[in-house]
């Protein structure tokens, strides 16, 4: 019963049980308790921790916690921030795509929101857009997802919401499709005056 009372008021490292916290590498969970395990003769501490979307139950060392990137979730200052981001304009980089790929993919996983906004505005597709490849499909979703639950925690709102509030932005955004047209033309005028020169 002792050790029951202990776990409920628990608090190591910052973070206490019932609080939702961002693991890098699966975004956002809630930490259900904090336990102590014997591994090897050796006695850990571990915060236990729910993905209630993924069904998952993660344990990680307290002593590793922050060092592996786990964090609190940001303030509504830094939401406002990652929002204001997916207005942006795309910045895509002339790489191959299995390299930009590998780097969107680091950006998801590093857990910082602004990266994971920076990937969900670059994959951004408009409806009047080309459609995207199957796996910049799968890159975009994974970023929208786990932007998503980060704003839902935060703001209090449900998933479905945090979505919406995310697409209006993204749509506040410059259109991709009128830039690229407006660019070849501008090339275009560029050669003709060199012509004429």
């Amino acid at each position: 019963m002792a050790t029951q009372q202990k776990k409920s008021a628990a608090t190591r490292h910052g973070f206490k049980t019932g609080e939702y916290i961002v693991y890098p590498a699966h975004g956002v969970g809630q930490i259900a308790a904090i336990e102590e395990q014997e591994v090897a003769g050796m006695t850990l501490e571990l915060f236990v921790i729910d993905f209630q979307k993924d069904k998952m139950r993660l344990k990680v060392p307290v002593a590793k916690a922050t060092t592996i990137g786990m964090r609190k979730l940001s303030e509504t200052d830094y939401v406002d921030r990652a929002l204001k981001v997916v207005q942006g304009r795309a910045r895509v980089k002339r790489t191959m795509w299995s390299r930009r790929a590998q780097e969107y993919d680091a950006k998801i996983n590093s857990g910082d929101l602004i990266s994971i906004a920076e990937v969900v505005r670059d994959l951004y597709r408009a409806e009047t857009q080309p459609e995207q490849s199957y796996s910049e499909r799968q890159l975009y979703e994974a970023a929208l997802d786990r932007m998503a639950r980060e704003i839902a925690a935060v703001n209090k709102l449900s998933d479905t919401e945090a979505v919406r509030l995310i697409e209006t932005n993204l749509n506040k955004g410059p259109r991709r499709g009128a830039k690229a047209d407006n660019e070849e033309v501008e090339v275009e005028a560029e050669a003709d005056q060199e012509e004429a020169a």
